[in-house]
């Protein structure tokens, strides 16, 4: 299938899970589809640079902080359109990437990972001490009263938005898996000095990586303090986005554009449920378990299972 005709099809299954939801009266489910919805970004993000690239990325709170507090900051200096708060916190966070692609050219492993760990750190002591953006005190953003394109209610429209930013995010990832920049990825993940022997563009590569996966982070925060009203460093750089983001492309597996799709709808669903039935406390004890069963018994994530199970198909016919 075409990359065109995906993104069509994409699409159209977007709008119609739009349509179909406003039917719907209970505004929880939008609240729960909102934040797994909020992680199928996030996921798929993550996964450009450490599935693709095998750059494990442990600062992904960072880079949703950079589109949360971009658009405070835009919200309290222009009250501008939500369209253009989308837009301007993927590019600072995409801007942030490419900054964390240079700096750290030169470290691999797990030299990386701790890099972008420090780089969140940074980023949550420069926030908390800007007290234009609300510093360590928070910040509230009031909901607009009228709500565009006739939704009933804000989170309706959230919901929508989060719902077509969800749909680009899958599109992105997989036109950057079946294009020359995915093999160039997929080379750099496998060994990158022998990529760079065959003439592999491997820093150029890499930056591109950083920008799209940051960029594609901010834009899952973009939308957020309106979700949530209120915010502040401790939630904005929450440890579950990281944690989440890791675990749901490790579910799914990471070598494919549906791996973190499957992992953060199954995951993100099971983390809803748990919330209402039992306490949000078992939420991260159930990720932990969950990573561990998934590391132990099926590396390669759910989708490692579908290959294998089609190899196993394709031999006996």
């Amino acid at each position: 299938m075409s990359n065109a005709r995906f993104a069509t099809i994409a699409l159209l299954a977007g709008v119609l899970l739009i349509v179909g939801a406003q039917w719907i009266q209970n505004d929880y489910f939008f609240n729960a589809a909102y934040t797994v919805l909020m992680y199928v970004i996030l996921s798929t993000a993550w996964n450009i640079l450490g599935g693709y690239t095998g750059y494990v990325n442990f600062g992904t709170a960072g880079f949703f902080a950079l589109g949360v507090y971009s658009s405070i900051v835009l919200w309290k200096a222009f009250h501008p359109p939500l369209a253009v708060m989308i837009v301007v916190g993927t590019l600072v966070a995409a801007l942030a990437g490419v900054g964390l692609g240079y700096l750290t050219m030169r470290l691999r492993g797990h030299f990386f990972a701790i890099a972008t760990l420090a780089l969140a750190i940074m980023l949550f002591t420069f926030v908390t001490n800007w007290d234009y953006a609300g510093g360590a005190r928070g910040a509230y953003v009031i909901v607009p009263r009228e709500v565009p394109f006739g939704f009933a209610r804000y989170i309706r429209y959230l919901f929508s938005v989060m719902v077509l930013l969800s749909v680009a995010s899958i599109v992105v990832a997989r036109v950057v898996e079946r294009s020359r920049l995915g093999r160039g990825l997929a080379a750099i993940r496998d060994d990158e000095l022998a990529a760079e022997c065959a003439g592999v563009p491997t820093l150029k590569l890499k930056l591109i990586s950083t920008a799209l996966s940051g960029g594609m982070m901010g834009l899952a925060g973009t939308t957020f303090p309106f979700f949530i009203s209120f915010v502040e460093p401790v939630g904005a750089f929450d440890l579950r986005y990281a944690v989440n983001a890791i675990a749901m492309p490790v579910i799914g597996g990471m070598t494919t554009w549906l791996g973190p799709l499957i992992g953060a709808v199954l995951l993100g669903t099971v983390q809803q449920l748990v919330q209402v039935t039992i306490s949000s406390a078992w939420n991260l004890l159930i990720v932990g378990l969950l990573l561990v069963g998934f590391v132990t018994m099926a590396p390669e994530g759910i989708m490692g299972w579908v290959f294998a199970w089609r190899r196993r198909r394709a031999r006996r016919s």
